[in-house]
């Protein structure tokens, strides 16, 4: 089995599908038969004459569908059954097959790699449960069922709980000085309903939409759900270029602009208090909806992050979405959207037909646990336990020869790997030795970026961060390019 001089000239892309469909005919026709090895990846080159790195992206992509299986430094395998498992998408067998199917591709490339459960999880830019106050959180669950003993017979309004949303624009008015009216808020289930609820009420197909690069995962996925054009603007240490900016609003005009721009994921990245003000100016000037997405507002290790934009807005351009998930109590998912009336009355009705309210229950729980005394001394305690997360992991990684910038803020590294470390066979053996982190990839509109990684150092212990460094690096060591 060896492909032709015309198949060596094929197209990177279909030169690999050709190597993938001559494995899988091999399998197919009982050359290799279930649980056999399969030859190296250098032999298997060698063979079919390719290089190297056309086979193994092959073999992974044989991997991701069932069809082979990896064994710790034994190499690929056939998988068992394998001429079942690439039909089978789920992780059972139902007793018949169903007739029913999808007409459409429905993708959340983080959600995929979430689902893997994993000893050292690195992927989940959320907090370690053992440095939340449970207990603390557990006594006001009492309390709130003590003052509204009727919470679970009845709805919120869609616009969520109005106490909260008093609560909520003193909130803003005392910290930051920004003056909005309860109205002019929405309570949302996380930051990610959020980006959702603006993607399907202030874009339609095939509109032009801003978005950093890289940037948060999950809202690409949105947005291409929504087949928009992804127009991507880089992001730096520095902040943005703000002539290239006004250059795409002016020929573009694109009506959004999806931002992430305070410890910013997954870089880490704020942007100057000089750019903020200027860029508001220009979405003023070409009527560019800004979307602020700050998560990780209230995770700084040194001075306090620069005043949202939302604070500059004067015209109503800004939208602004603050999650207390990731520090407060994930489990009750409470993110605010504020926003002015006229793009708040299109947002609203999408929440409506989307859930018809966030439910009550979690708003009052977090509304009682979020302003108590207790809490906000909390928050300034877990700062300092991030940070030396944040410098051990820093510390770990010092060893090896990857890059990256020590962020103000967040919970992520975004860390740039030598270019002969195959990141895609990396992700795939890690999952498989128990260990996860973010291809820098799916972070990138344009879906390159192959040598970044996002590493998370706030959801593992301090010995499982140690274990897990050590483990990814020994594990990229056996990964490279040839």
């Amino acid at each position: 089995m060896k492909l032709s001089m015309m198949d060596e000239k094929a197209g990177k892309g279909s030169l690999q599908q050709l190597v993938y469909d001559t494995i899988a005919k091999g399998i197919a026709t009982g050359e290799w038969k279930e649980s056999d090895k399969l030859p190296s990846v250098r032999v298997m080159a060698e063979r079919l004459k390719v290089h190297r790195l056309t086979v193994l992206k092959a073999y992974q992509q044989l991997l991701e569908d069932g069809i082979v299986e990896v064994k710790y430094k034994s190499g690929y395998f056939v998988a068992s059954k394998a001429e079942d498992v690439s039909a089978e998408p789920l992780a059972f067998s139902p007793p018949w097959e169903y007739q029913a199917r999808s007409l459409y591709v429905n993708r959340s490339r983080l959600s995929d790699i979430h689902r893997h459960q994993v000893d050292y999880q690195m992927s989940e830019a959320l907090i370690d449960p053992a440095l939340l106050p449970n207990a603390f959180l557990s006594n006001h669950v009492k309390q709130v069922f003590d003052m509204y003993p009727k919470v679970l017979s009845t709805y919120s309004s869609v616009s969520g709980d109005l106490e909260l949303r008093e609560e909520m624009a003193r909130y803003f008015m005392e910290k930051q000085g920004i003056a909005v009216h309860p109205e002019e808020l929405l309570i949302t289930t996380g930051s990610q309903q959020a980006i959702d609820l603006i993607s399907r009420s202030l874009v339609k197909s095939g509109d032009a939409v801003l978005i950093e690069r890289p940037t948060y995962s999950p809202a690409i996925d949105v947005f291409v759900q929504q087949n928009v054009n992804l127009l991507p603007i880089e992001i730096t240490p520095q902040g943005y270029d703000l002539e290239h900016i006004e250059y795409m609003m002016r020929t573009e005009k694109p009506k959004l602009f999806y931002m992430n721009p305070t410890f910013q994921n997954p870089t880490g990245y704020t942007v100057p208090v000089t750019q903020r003000k200027a860029l508001v100016e220009l979405a003023e000037r070409y009527e560019c909806i800004l979307v602020e997405d700050e998560v990780y507002h209230d995770i700084y290790f040194g001075d306090p992050p620069p005043l949202p934009f939302f604070y500059y807005d004067t015209e109503g351009y800004v939208i602004h979405i603050r999650s207390f998930s990731k520090y407060v109590a994930p489990g009750l998912r409470i993110s605010v959207l504020a926003a002015r009336p006229e793009l708040m009355k299109v947002i609203v009705p999408v929440k409506a037909l989307s859930d018809n309210g966030t439910p009550l229950l979690t708003q009052k729980i977090f509304q009682h646990y979020f302003f108590s005394s207790r809490l906000q001394e909390h928050v300034a305690k877990l700062r300092i336990a991030l940070e030396l997360r944040k410098a051990r992991m820093e510390n770990l990684l010092a060893a090896t020869d990857w890059s990256w910038s020590s962020p103000g803020g967040g919970l992520n590294l975004w860390v740039r790997l030598p270019e002969t470390i195959n990141v895609d066979a990396l992700l795939q053996q890690c999952l498989a030795e128990s260990v996860a982190f973010v291809p820098g990839r799916i972070c990138d509109p344009l879906d390159r970026m192959e040598s970044w990684i996002r590493l998370s150092y706030s959801y593992i212990s301090e010995v499982q961060l140690d274990e897990g460094i050590r483990r990814l690096f020994e594990i990229s060591g056996r990964v490279k390019l040839n």
